[in-house]
């Protein structure tokens, strides 16, 4: 069967319009040179799912990526099917785009931690200032809409959106249901790790053992042992997912073991249950039932834990240490700590304004942090220019949640965004007055009875686990190669700039 066959197939099997027909078929015969005719389940999922066609006008994203297939396939076969279009996608970037200049590179730029260089490829995510961060092309109100549940939830399952990360489609629930079931079979730490967690001092950082106990799940690593026996390159992909699915699964057990050993010694680590999904499997662990509305949202590359997975990651170091490296990025004051502050700040409002508060007296201690020359914790983005989408999730989840409407430090964060952004807007330093998500995302666990500040990091790098993988999975499956920019010293740079004027 021909590409032209195979479309027009498509069209009248899957009830395309004429218009959509028309954006299909002209995709199909500019592909149709590069890349050889694939079977019909690749061409489907190249039409319907992959990132080529969203880019395309007048065609909703949404509506492609939550078409969902009745297949059964598993995630490696859909991974595996996805991979030859965007091979072909980035051979044809690298044929027609090379030479082609998309920024200036300033000074500010090089000298100001690079912040705003169009400079990384991160394929399955990308965030507008305006808008906010999309999966795929989907938005986070998108992806609540589209991806399944867990049993007896509402919010995202995370193991839904893995899915929808690594293959750019929306699984089917049959389909996320043997995901957890595969996680939750591969969520047993091995005897070794279990033993040097424990044996670590209860002093330690709970990130610190994080990142160790990640290292050293290196010892059973795919990707290592099969390049130390001379693995072809096409083959990277499979043992970079084998080695990132087995991270994913027991990243859970790992950070469980953690906090019980620094917060809960000698009680009794609940075991896996194959019927949970891994969030109701990591919060059972934790001893806080098997809540399935609790789940992270990934983020976009240019952070500083995302980019340092990509970084090492593109030595061909496994996953085990790229991501061990991301941790440790994670664990510094800049990064990873912004939701213990914004909930210490609101617990000390909360001290001295009492619980009943009103919108004066919040915007009273507003003003009295920032003439103390502080910052308003919570609220900015390096990015953003509006409320970040993953707060209003996060108040829209609250809302939903009698108990939470009903907590005193909820409130607080409710009526503190409600007074905030005109009190920052009035001190006029700050190019984005908004929420992000920290604003209250700690406030959350700690009305759940999760007090523990310093173990607060040790979730969101379980959480921040699913984009980081995806990216290594397909820097691998699209041959990325090692992570090389150019260095200057201060003098280099004044010449250049001096050169550049002139």
């Amino acid at each position: 069967m021909s590409w032209l066959e195979h479309v027009s197939f498509l069209k009248f099997s899957r009830g395309c319009t004429s218009a959509y027909f028309e954006r299909l078929l002209s995709v199909v015969s500019d592909l149709g040179s590069r890349i050889p005719v694939l079977n019909l389940h690749h061409i489907a999922g190249m039409l319907l799912r992959n990132s080529v066609l969203k880019s395309l006008p007048g065609t909703s994203p949404f509506g492609i990526a939550c078409r969902r297939s009745a297949s059964t396939k598993s995630l490696k076969e859909t991974i595996e099917e996805v991979i030859p279009v965007k091979q072909a996608h980035l051979k044809k970037l690298k044929t027609e785009y090379s030479d082609t200049s998309i920024g200036d590179v300033k000074v500010g730029n090089v000298i100001g931690g690079m912040r705003g260089l169009r400079a990384m490829l991160w394929d399955s995510s990308v965030l507008d200032p305006e808008e906010g961060i999309r999966f795929h092309g989907l938005s986070i109100p998108d992806c609540k809409k589209a991806l399944p549940a867990a049993p007896g939830g509402k919010e995202i399952i995370a193991e839904s959106m893995l899915w929808l990360l690594l293959t750019g489609q929306v699984p089917s629930p049959e389909q996320t249901r043997e995901l957890s079931r595969e996680l939750a079979q591969k969520g047993n730490l091995p005897s070794s790790i279990e033993s040097l967690v424990d044996s670590l001092p209860r002093t330690l950082h709970p990130m610190t053992q994080l990142g160790i106990g990640v290292a050293a799940l290196n010892h059973d690593s795919s990707f290592q042992a099969a390049y130390e026996k001379g693995m072809k390159k096409s083959e990277y992909w499979t043992h970079t997912l084998d080695d990132s699915l087995n991270l994913v699964a027991r990243l859970p057990a790992l950070a469980a073991r953690i906090y019980r050993n620094v917060y809960k010694p000698g009680a009794a680590l609940p075991e896996i249950n194959p019927d949970l999904d891994l969030v109701g499997n990591y919060t059972n662990m934790l001893g806080y039932g098997d809540n399935h509305d609790l789940t992270g949202i990934p983020s976009t590359g240019g952070n500083a834990s995302a980019h340092t997975a990509h970084l090492v990651g593109s030595t061909l170091a496994d996953p085990y240490l790229s991501y061990s490296a991301a941790l440790f990025a994670l664990a510094g004051p800049l990064h990873g700590l912004a939701n213990q502050e914004v909930l210490r700040w609101q617990l000390s409002m909360l001290k001295e304004v009492g619980e009943e508060v009103s919108h004066d007296t919040i915007k009273e201690y507003l003003w009295k942090t920032l003439k103390s020359g502080q910052v308003v914790p919570g609220y900015g983005h390096g990015v953003l220019r509006n409320p970040d989408p993953r707060f209003i999730a996060l108040q829209e989840f609250c809302e939903s949640k009698p108990e939470l409407m009903n907590s005193p430090i909820i409130q607080l964060v409710k009526k503190t965004y409600e007074v905030a952004p005109g009190v920052l807007k009035e001190h006029g330093k700050t190019k984005n007055p908004y929420p992000n998500v920290d604003a209250a995302s700690g406030c959350v666990l700690y009305h759940y009875g999760l007090t523990e500040f310093k173990y607060y990091t040790v979730i969101f790098g379980v959480s921040r686990a699913l984009g980081c993988i995806t990216q290594l999975v397909w820097a691998r499956a699209l041959g990325l190669p090692l992570e090389r920019p150019k260095s200057y010293s201060l003098e280099a740079i004044e010449q250049l700039a001096k050169s550049g004027s002139s």
